[in-house]
């Protein structure tokens, strides 16, 4: 029967769509190699959407000096890109502002795999398409087939080059459009050697390397294999949103379905034949029906290395859930578009039969438009008493106890049932029956339950059927009580079997849950990745009642980096296992196919970014395996933990690429500075002095003051900036230390005054110190300083003729001290910035000279002395005022009268 659900559209393929609504359309043209021509092809499409009237604008378009590809920019509008200073050279980078606001139809965007100049918004030009395609403009880019993250190793293994920009497969999976631009190697390489590709001297060095024809034919396969897949998956998608059930035989795609009483490893085996000779992919499957935990841990352990096999060989692997296995593998057929479908002949008496009538003739009969190919089974595989295995001590034993309990059960409802009689009608003694068939079934399970079900019917017949305490019956109405209790009976026994076995599962697969979320939740909670191996090893420990360890890369190789119980060394054999399954990626150890006498089975840690360690276990026992249940919660748990361990290294890496963006700021403002501060005062003092030297004789007395005059003032100049610097590397190393005396306030601020009346010649300063103020526990030296920084600061900025005041009272527990002037002011959003070393407002040639390092040094200085130092806008919001309170001397008299604040 046919579920109409089937007819529907997938609801993920309808919202895939839905969440496509409103983003541009991103279509890649992918190039099997450099050089056969995927920019030409990319603005050839373009001149044809001009053609037809859409708005087409080029953001980046890399020609490479090519003639061809340079002609056929002409005729497209070109954005001008923006430019870049990184490292002392200029770089042209993609304006992603700049191309937003202008918002065209199509956007022509080369090398879809570039890297961003540090600094730009992005890091990867990926990431800029992926905002103009969120505001709904359709991009064109170019991608070579060597760029993709996932055959990195490959292309480097094949041509022995490291492509070093790399973008996630994702990127193109999400593509809307693919088109691939190729050329047989004879004719690209002849491209090469007439210089339509590189430069020749750049050309003879990539047909060395590179551009050999084995090279060129591999990429040249990898590129029609990815761009054939992409294809595949987008008709997938379009009969998943169209509701087609399929299959379309565009490309064949074979499916194994396997369970525990077949041959599974000879079908997997079977079906990469078959998936090798067709050129096509593959997956295996199996079922998980109500009645899954009743199957032993050999069958389990034989499914599961099935599927290890089937991920081995290069296949897929899914497990499906459903109680009807026929129906669930067709579903699953039709939703992945496969064509044929390999089955085992399987007896009749496991999961994939019932009643007689094997999955495998449902598949045959159900199968449709699906080719089934039936692999048989070898003499090897048929039941012989021999090859039964024995129930375990412990399973045989748990029968026993419930076959007993079936026995006392019955006693039981036999009790009940002469209770019954006395006041009820024969039937009713039958209900008694029925529960307790019931109670056993769902305790014990379906064996159990038909034996208290035989029982029943001959308690009730022996005992409450005319003539009793006899097996004969004479009522012919008896007969048929009997006869349909007995049918009830066992009908009630199984369905109590089946919910049993169905609560078991679910308890199971809610145990598993659970113990993912929690493992998830502490992980998460992970601060630090000392934190995260710890609640790795310590949880999976936990979860397999044995031994765990996390082992890393270092210098020397892998490293044991956690352990519970704690662990410092392995042995020979493990040390070696834990090795191969980091190298191979796969795992290895105890147990396993490689290695499998080593005291610890070790599963790789993989992520995206290829393998970051390698988890190890052992039982308690150690000559014990985990079972096929642990060992799949096992990967689960390894998949997680290196996710978690991956996340702590990016944020260690975003971390020290902060450090590292800081530092190199403040290496590139050290450098301006001393390139502009330096050079500046001692081209004024070399200029002066060699006028003195070259034309002393001409000069008059003025002049030679004037000019001996502007060495001093330079001279000044120059050590007022080197001042700075050493100040701020003392603050900058903590020698910065107070030595503090009893000092006046008015005799530092008068030895500053003192120090700047050259630099305030155009310029009034009016001092206003409370008379009142008591003396302070200051140094004095520092604090001068700091006034110097402010009156400088302020003659710099405050135009000639106005008045700079500094005023101080004496608050309640500090001291209050403004610097106000009547210069341009500071906006709100720099306030707070001023203070940081070297920087100024606007960094511009016509700024005035300074290097950032005064109010910086203002600020180490009165955090120093305990104290607080801010900006903010002078009176009627004109000027700027720097406000700064120090704290009193605690043994003073704060009961005197107090100043305003």
């Amino acid at each position: 029967m046919t579920d109409d659900r089937d007819n529907r559209p997938s609801p993920d393929a309808l919202l895939a769509e839905a969440q496509r609504e409103g983003r541009g359309r991103l279509k890649i043209f992918l190039g099997a190699a450099p050089g056969v021509g995927k920019t030409y092809a990319m603005l050839q499409a373009a001149h044809d959407r001009v053609r037809e009237g859409q708005d087409v604008v080029a953001g980046v378009v890399e020609t490479h000096r090519r003639r061809e590809t340079e002609a056929l920019v002409a005729g497209i509008e070109v954005l001008p890109q923006r430019q870049v200073e990184y490292r002392g050279r200029a770089f042209s980078e993609l304006d992603l502002d700049a191309l937003l606001r202008r918002r065209p139809k199509i956007a022509l965007i080369d090398e879809l795999a570039h890297t961003n100049i540090p600094g730009s918004r992005h890091v990867k030009r990926w990431q800029d398409i992926d905002e103009l395609l969120g505001a709904g403009i359709d991009v064109y880019s170019t991608l070579n087939i060597q760029h993709l993250e996932s055959i990195n190793d490959v292309v480097e293994q094949i041509s022995g080059v490291k492509v070093r920009e790399t973008l996630p497969d994702s990127v193109l999976a999400t593509a809307d459009e693919i088109e691939l631009i190729d050329l047989p190697p004879q004719d690209l390489i002849k491209r090469m050697e007439e210089g339509k590709v590189y430069l020749p001297e750049q050309a003879r060095r990539a047909m060395h390397s590179f551009f050999t024809p084995g090279t060129l034919t591999a990429l040249r396969e990898l590129a029609l294999r990815h761009a054939a897949e992409r294809v595949d998956r987008q008709m997938v998608d379009y009969m998943r949103a169209h509701a087609i059930a399929g299959p379309w035989p565009a490309r064949e795609r074979i499916l194994v379905c396997f369970d525990e009483k077949v041959d599974a490893e000879r079908l997997v085996r079977a079906a990469k034949r078959a998936a090798e000779r067709r050129g096509a992919a593959w997956v295996a499957v199996t079922v998980e029906t109500a009645g899954a935990h009743i199957v032993t841990e050999a069958e389990k352990d034989k499914m599961a290395a099935a599927m290890r096999l089937a991920t081995q060989l290069g296949g897929e692997t899914a497990t499906l859930q459903g109680d009807d296995v026929a129906d669930t593998v067709l579903t699953y057929a039709r939703e992945r578009n496969c064509t044929q479908i390999v089955v085992g002949r399987s007896r009749r008496s496991g999961r994939f039969g019932r009643w007689g009538e094997s999955v495998t003739d449902r598949l045959i009969e159900r199968a449709g438009d699906f080719t089934v190919i039936l692999v048989g089974r070898d003499d090897e595989d048929k039941p012989r008493p021999s090859q039964v295995p024995a129930a375990p001590a412990q399973s045989g034993w748990r029968q026993g106890l419930g076959y007993g309990f079936a026995v006392i059960a019955t006693a039981i409802a036999t009790g009940l049932g002469f209770l019954i009689d006395l006041w009820l009608p024969i039937a009713n003694i039958s209900v008694a029956y029925l529960l307790a068939v019931m109670i056993v079934a769902m305790r014990s399970g379906l064996r159990p339950g038909i034996v208290a079900s035989i029982a029943s019917f001959f308690c009730f017949n022996f005992f409450f059927t005319e003539p009793r305490l006899t097996f004969a019956i004479t009522d012919s109405k008896n007969i048929l009580t009997v006869v349909f209790f007995l049918i009830a009976a066992v009908i009630i026994s199984n369905m109590a079997a089946r919910l049993r076995m169905q609560i078991e599962t679910t308890r199971e697969s809610a145990r598993r849950t659970t113990n993912l979320y929690d493992f998830g939740r502490k992980i998460t909670a992970a601060a630090t990745q000392d934190d995260v191996l710890w609640a790795v090893v310590h949880h999976v420990a936990v979860t397999i009642h044995g031994k765990s360890l996390m082992l890393l890369p270092g210098e020397s190789g892998l490293a044991i980096a956690a352990g519970y119980p704690p662990e410092d060394q392995i042995d020979d054999k493990s040390a070696a296992a834990a090795d191969w399954a980091w190298s191979h990626g796969k795992l290895a150890g105890r147990g396993s196919t490689t290695l499998p006498t080593a005291g610890w089975l070790f599963l790789p840690l993989k992520t995206a970014r290829g393998p970051i360690g390698v988890l190890g276990v052992r039982m308690k026992d150690g000559g014990v395996t985990p079972s096929p249940a642990q060992l799949r919660l096992l990967e689960t748990l390894a998949d997680q933990a290196a996710v978690a361990i991956e996340r702590t290294t990016l944020v260690a890496d975003i971390e020290a690429a902060k450090v590292s963006t800081e530092r190199e700021r403040l290496r590139s403002a050290l450098l301006s500075s001393l390139s502009h501060d330096l050079r500046t005062p001692l081209v004024s003092i070399m200029g002066a002095a060699s006028t003195l030297i070259n034309y002393d004789e001409s000069l008059d007395g003025t002049s030679r003051l004037d000019l001996a005059q502007t060495i001093q003032d330079e001279a000044e100049r120059l050590n007022r900036f080197v001042q700075n610097l050493l100040d701020m590397t003392r603050l900058g190393s903590g020698a910065l230390k107070p030595k503090v005396d009893w000092v006046d306030l008015n005799d530092v601020v008068g030895a500053a005054v003192k120090r700047t009346r050259r630099l305030a010649r155009h310029h009034a300063i009016r001092v206003e110190i409370d008379s009142k103020l008591p003396l302070l526990c200051l140094d004095a030296v520092l604090i001068e300083q700091m006034f110097f920084n402010l009156l400088d600061n302020a003659c710099k900025y405050a135009p000639s003729g106005t008045t700079i005041k500094v005023w101080a009272v004496k608050a309640l527990d500090h001291i209050a001290i403004e610097v106000a002037d009547q210069g341009p002011g500071i906006p709100p959003e720099d306030r707070e910035k001023v203070f940081d070393m070297f920087y100024r407002v606007q960094a511009t040639d016509s700024q005035t000279a300074g290097t950032g390092l005064g109010l910086a040094i203002c600020r180490g200085i009165v955090e120093a002395h305990g104290g607080t130092i801010k900006a903010e806008p002078g009176l009627h919001g004109a000027g700027t005022c720097i406000i700064i309170h120090l704290p009193l001397p605690p043994d003073l008299d704060l009961t005197a009268k107090e100043g305003p604040s």
